[in-house]
């Protein structure tokens, strides 16, 4: 009998991570919640809403689910492993969550809780301090002690976009005033304010089951809309796996510095965690910093990750409680993955929704649904990021090139995408 599967979310990582536990052997069912068109051909899509509790429980009983996989950030943050594990506390047969719990949540939806983390287990990050409403005069007071440019960050989740770097004092005063006053609603009635770190950024992930790791690919993406990195901060524009300036002595001090004391300072602080861990990283010097943890995948760089693994996903999964776990060789192609994201016009601001989109009838990699709904005349937009498009290759540019095409063969009134992603990083490949 194989397993029943669900994994809660509708957008392009869902996707991917159905794309993975799909060509699994130990796949029964797949469930996605809500899902959208492309996981439609994957699994059955059931319109619940993951931040729908009852009715993700309910889900869970009633199609006999043996795995659940929270894609998105929101309902770890609102307590949903708590209340799935408290409801089969006393049945037979428990789901294995891969997903953590509200506390250990905080890491993501708290960045205080992040920072006091990180600097109680001497992980190396920004040094910071975080005000509330009632703290502003002090707030100022800070940031005038400050070397700009400095950041600023809602302590609670912003959808990718609670994270400001200004560079004189009086831009980071009023941004700090606006954050307080409820720019970003309750994710900033808490504001981080953190040294500026210069550096390249880029990413690692881990699936753990909070004393044991593997650890994923690694990738860089990019967040701002702009070609050059200009622009608002988006929830991500495109990504690259592998990172060239990750050499293995890079992985090796990120290993030892960063990702083994976060396992570490998870069983000293009691901290029951299982799912994954995204180590948001910049390097500075020969350094590796933390700028931040995600409680889950990250969004593009799924996308572009989960295409060169060639281990099953899915019995990683369903080993995650036994003793084997972590002792595994995860087996990672050697092609280069690259993602470019489809936005709709207007979009991190104001963008529309429903328009018509056509798709080509073939493509070189994999389309990736990130923001769609089919009605009765066809596949529209619905979100802000309407695709993913991954391409592998044998070189990055070949990835890059395929990517592209793909990106343009896409129609849809307004699509806009970036067509630098991983320009930045030529350099690199092309003296290896």
């Amino acid at each position: 009998m194989g397993k029943n599967v669900l994994v809660l979310g509708s957008g392009g990582r869902e996707h991917a991570i159905c794309q993975a536990i799909a060509k699994s052997p130990l796949l029964g069912k797949l469930y996605i919640a809500p899902g959208n068109p492309g996981t439609a051909s994957l699994g059955e899509n059931i319109d619940v809403s993951p931040e729908d509790f009852p009715k993700v429980i309910e889900l869970i009983d009633k199609r006999e689910i043996q795995i659940l996989i929270c894609g998105p950030e929101a309902p770890l943050a609102l307590g949903l492993m708590d209340n799935v594990e408290d409801f089969f506390s006393s049945k037979e047969n428990k789901p294995v969550l891969i997903g953590p719990k509200q506390f250990a949540a905080q890491l993501e939806s708290s960045k205080q809780f992040a920072k006091e983390f990180l600097f109680r287990h001497h992980i190396p990050t920004a040094a910071y301090k975080s005000f509330d409403q009632t703290q502003l005069q002090e707030a100022i007071e800070f940031i005038e002690q400050m070397t700009p440019p400095i950041v600023l960050k809602a302590d609670g989740l912003a959808a990718g976009k609670g994270v400001l770097i200004c560079h004189d004092h009086l831009e980071a005063c009023e941004e700090l005033s606006q954050m307080l006053n409820g720019k970003f609603g309750a994710a900033s009635e808490k504001v981080v304010i953190e040294e500026f770190l210069s550096g390249i950024e880029f990413s690692i992930f881990a699936l753990t089951n909070g004393k044991d790791y593997i650890l994923l690919p690694e990738a860089k993406d990019y967040k701002r809309i702009g070609e050059g990195d200009t622009g608002l901060n988006t929830g991500g524009m495109g990504a690259v796996s592998p990172v060239p300036f990750v050499s293995p002595e890079l992985k090796q001090k990120v290993i030892q510095n960063i990702i083994e004391p976060t396992i570490n300072g998870l069983q000293k602080d009691n901290i029951e965690y299982c799912g994954f861990i995204f180590f948001g990283l910049i390097l500075v010097g020969n350094e590796p910093f933390v700028i931040e943890y995600n409680c889950r995948l990250g969004d593009p760089e799924t996308e572009a990750i989960l295409p060169r693994i060639e281990t099953d996903l899915l019995a990683l999964c369903n080993e995650i409680h036994t003793d084997t776990f972590g002792r595994q060789n995860l087996n990672i192609s050697d092609q280069h993955s690259a993602v470019i994201v489809l936005a709709s016009g207007g979009y991190p601001e104001f963008f529309q929704k429903g328009i018509s989109i056509q798709l080509p009838e073939q493509t070189e990699g994999t389309v990736f649904h990130s923001g769609t709904k089919l009605k009765e005349r066809g596949l529209i937009t619905s979100g802000g990021r309407v695709f993913a498009v991954n391409a592998l290759g044998n070189h990055p540019q070949v990835a890059l090139q395929k990517a592209n095409s793909m990106a343009e063969q896409i129609h849809f009134e307004g699509k806009y995408f970036r067509k630098d992603i991983g320009l930045d990083l030529q350099h690199l490949w092309n003296s290896k």
